[in-house]
Parts: C-alpha cells; structure tokens; sequence
C-alpha cells in the first residue's frame, strides 16, 4: 500500500504542474522574463515568438499532466505490485515523451515565425538579403 501511495503522490505531483504550465501557455498566460515555458533560443527571441512556441506546447503539456496522473490514479488502483509498478513507469515515461513532443512542436512553430524587422526598417534600406546589392 505504501508503494503506491507514493507513486501516486510522485505521478500527481508531476502532472499537476505541468498541465498547469501547458494551460498558462496555450491561455498566453506565461512571462518572457518568467521560468516556464518552452525556453529555447527559438522561442525566447521576441514575445511574440514566446507566446506562440507555448501556445503550440500548451496542449501537449495539458495532455501530459492527465496522462502522469491518470498512471498516478492507476498504479494506485491496481491490486498487484507489478501492475503498480507498470502502470506508474508508463504514465511517468508517457507523460516526459508527450511534454518534450509539445516543447519540439513549440520550438519549431518559433523557428518558422519570420524574425521582425528592426525599428524604422523599411524595404532595402537595411540590407535585407532580398534587395539587390545587398
């Protein structure tokens, strides 16, 4: 009994702040200036980058929080030791693999956003790569 009132209590622990952390992304709820997020160099190069990168990883962090504690709800449930053990190992591998697939999903979505434009930058006068003679 004791070895699941611990996994449940990891596996809850675990999910709890990471769907919080998906639903602040996806809600546009996260700071720049913060420690949550998807906080690669792609998605921390504006805040308009940093709002799309986790509201792409919201989601996945959302369904990864439920998955950690549905295997917590499971591993406590289940009369055997080994279905505990089974059922806490998946929730905790299922839940890590679909938090990093969504923080890879936001990072690419801040690598495909275009980089802006310094301020009072129009057309050739900067030197874009498109201009001829630049």
């Amino acid at each position: 009994m004791t070895l699941r009132i611990v996994l449940l209590a990891v596996l809850v622990l675990y999910g709890l702040p990471l769907a919080w952390v998906g639903l602040l992304g996806w809600r546009r709820n996260l700071s720049l200036t913060g420690r949550l997020g998807v906080r690669t160099p792609a998605a921390v190069r504006d805040y308009q980058t940093f709002q799309l990168a986790n509201r792409v990883a919201g989601p996945p962090g959302m369904v990864a929080g439920a998955v950690a504690v549905l295997g917590g709800l499971a591993a406590f449930a289940l009369p055997t030791v080994v279905g505990t053990v089974v059922a806490a190992v998946i929730g905790l591998v299922g839940a890590t693999v679909i938090a990093r697939a969504g923080g890879v999903l936001g990072t690419r979505a801040a690598a495909a956003l275009p980089a802006p434009e310094p301020a009072g930058c129009t057309g050739c006068a900067c030197g874009s790569a498109g201009c001829a003679g630049a």
